[in-house]
């Protein structure tokens, strides 16, 4: 029994060792990383965490980056991408390899896009893991409200928990920001709330892609808390290479016929969806005569399908409906019926190859709006409306 009793007592004080070893060599690492900035919000996370990264390194900050978006990607020391190949399914425990990882090269600041859902994840990321010095949270939407509540005020609460201690955070939010106050307060932690007022059409030129005004707001407050001009911020944001699911028009042609595709797939909660709908609908680079809307729909999210056709009956009011996905005919009567224009269906298993043609056997200079969802499907028929493009210049 003494021997028992003697061996679990040994493997309780090596279990004990090796973590306290874990631990000192994260924290090691963190030393190495004097700014850590922590982006997280319900939408424009890893379009902020690249336009800090080249706004910093603009100014001649060493910085590292890492979003976790529809493509996860490392945004490395010379700001290009590198694309993250997981063997696993995600998980928070991969923010603490590559904060190790990124304190070897001993960078100023690391911006790394929040990859938790779940409450309790997003506080152990922040305050345990990453101890950041600037939090970013970009605003507050009905999205994953299984996880973070299903009023806006519990996702505020939950998106709060990567508020820090005696730091700075930095928010687009308003509706929601009397939370983040309160939190913050309590923690010693500076907010600056950030409205996209001061940022006007001139600053917004230059972009190879539609930047949300929000983004580059929130982005420019970040970077001239640490010293960096706004002038020098900006010439850096305009050289950043946008992420695979930012907000872009795709100059389209087939059969002589024109199209101007907007791909607002990124964007699947219906609130963010009528943001771009309202920002690109008067945009002076669009020219066009009709509007098609293409939905592409996830079967386990039919709720999400619903809000969104909604959206589309209320606001877009589109020529031509495309919808994409399976399970649709529960949406025949309440929303297409309803919808003025013209309605095409197809099966989530259509050939992309087919549906991106009929997409475009549509009149000329129509305005093709892609909303819903972009994994699987939605990057397959993008992949063949790519052949279409005119490449410009």
């Amino acid at each position: 029994m003494d021997v028992v009793v003697f061996s679990l007592f040994s493997m309780i004080l090596t279990v004990i060792a090796t973590l306290t070893g874990e631990w000192v060599i994260h924290l090691r690492a963190l030393k190495r990383i004097p700014i850590r900035i922590h982006v997280n919000g319900t939408r424009g996370k890893s379009s902020v965490t690249r336009l800090i990264c080249a706004g910093l390194r603009e100014a001649g900050f060493s910085v590292l980056g890492k979003t976790t978006g529809s493509d996860p990607r490392i945004l490395d020391l010379q700001g290009q991408d590198r694309k993250i190949h997981r063997l696993q399914n995600p998980s928070i425990g991969e923010q603490v390899r590559f904060l190790r990882y990124f304190g070897q090269f001993r960078p100023q600041a690391v911006v790394l896009e929040c990859m938790a859902v779940q409450p309790q994840y997003q506080w152990v990321t922040e305050q345990l893991m990453l101890k950041s010095t600037h939090s970013v949270i970009t605003n507050v939407r009905l999205d994953h409200v299984e996880e973070m509540g299903y009023r806006l005020r519990d996702i505020a609460r939950s998106l709060s928990n990567t508020i820090p201690f005696k730091g700075n955070l930095f928010t687009a939010e308003q509706g929601e920001l009397a939370i983040f106050q309160a939190v913050a307060e309590k923690r010693e932690t500076r907010v600056e709330a950030v409205t996209d007022q001061a940022v006007t059409h001139a600053d917004l030129l230059g972009f190879n892609h539609i930047e949300h005004p929000e983004n580059v707001a929130l982005s420019l407050a970040v970077c001239e808390s640490l010293g960096v001009s706004r002038d020098q911020a900006l010439n850096g944001m305009r050289k950043a290479q946008p992420d695979p699911g930012a907000l872009r028009v795709w100059e389209l042609e087939s059969g002589g016929r024109h199209f101007s595709l907007v791909n607002a797939f990124a964007a699947n909660d219906p609130q963010s969806t009528r943001s771009i709908w309202n920002m690109i609908k008067d945009h002076p680079s669009l020219e066009y005569d009709r509007v098609c809307t293409f939905l592409n729909t996830r079967s386990d999210r039919l709720n999400r399908t619903a809000q969104l056709l909604e959206l589309i009956l209320r606001d877009i009011h589109p020529n031509t409906l495309f919808v994409r996905g399976d399970h649709l005919d529960r949406f025949k009567e309440p929303y297409f019926s309803r919808v003025s224009g013209k309605v095409e269906l197809f099966s989530e298993s259509e050939d992309p190859a087919l549906f991106a043609s009929k997409l475009l056997a549509q009149p000329g200079n129509t305005l093709i709006f892609g909303i819903g969802n972009i994994v699987g499907s939605g990057f397959e028929i993008l992949d063949e409306l790519r052949n279409y493009r005119v490449k410009l210049g």
